[in-house]
């Protein structure tokens, strides 16, 4: 709450009309290009981070797939997870969030505004609705991002399970993967500090379909799991 409030504070003049754009762009995501809503997205969240003493260290941008739509699976940290990804990243995206943290605020806008889809993990019909109607809109050209952990590990940099379920957009798709390692993004939001604090965004090698093409999702899970992983515990030291 300490470093959200210093974010706030620290943009004081632009922060009214700022969330007046992400209202209004919310409201009407529909009808904004979406080059346009994503660089309002990352235009707030660099000057949020700049204000909070949050510093983005990128790695692998150029593992970022361009020439066709893909899934990113990062390990799931904090709610800060998605802000450091919009900052590291300058493709457009959306996100798979759980129902839990939909109506949190500025979230909820961004959320809104990237036209994220919200999964109650407790409604099996409804999560599988999701999982349909992502590798629809992953076919029809839109890159998405979804936490296979389900729920971030509160664990530090320690990475939680990884379930095989959440790659079955990928692979229905026939999408690549891009495994995505996040150190210290639990920090921002997670401690009741407002020290600097540099969180790390490693974009690792995308995994292409006709490589997992055949795998069991829970073999998939392990790969990606394990690459993100040795990423942690290299840069970790």
């Amino acid at each position: 709450m300490k470093r959200i409030m210093l974010m706030v504070l620290y943009n004081l003049p632009f922060v009214p009309y700022w969330w007046w754009q992400l209202c209004h762009f919310a409201k009407h995501t529909d009808d904004i290009p979406e080059p346009e809503k994503y660089a309002l997205l990352k235009k707030i969240t660099i000057h949020a981070n700049k204000g909070g003493r949050v510093k983005i260290n990128v790695h692998g941008k150029e593992h970022i797939p361009t020439d066709q739509s893909f899934v990113f699976f990062p390990n799931h940290q904090g709610l800060f997870d998605v802000l450091a990804i919009i900052e590291a990243c300058d493709v457009p995206f959306s996100v798979v969030a759980k129902k839990e943290v939909k109506d949190v605020p500025f979230l909820k806008q961004v959320f809104m505004i990237m036209k994220a889809k919200i999964m109650d993990r407790e409604d099996v019909r409804q999560s599988l609705q999701v999982i349909l109607d992502v590798t629809q809109e992953v076919k029809n050209g839109r890159n998405y991002l979804i936490f296979p952990e389900g729920t971030r590990s509160k664990r530090g940099n320690q990475v939680g399970e990884f379930k095989g379920g959440s790659f079955k957009c990928a692979v229905k798709a026939k999408a690549p993967i891009v495994p995505v390692a996040l150190l210290n993004a639990f920090e921002p939001f997670d401690r009741n500090s407002i020290a600097p604090v540099t969180v790390q965004v490693h974009f690792l090698e995308p995994i292409p379909y006709e490589t997992y093409q055949g795998m069991k999702t829970t073999e998939i899970a392990e790969i990606v799991k394990t690459r993100i992983e040795e990423t942690i515990a290299e840069y970790e030291k």
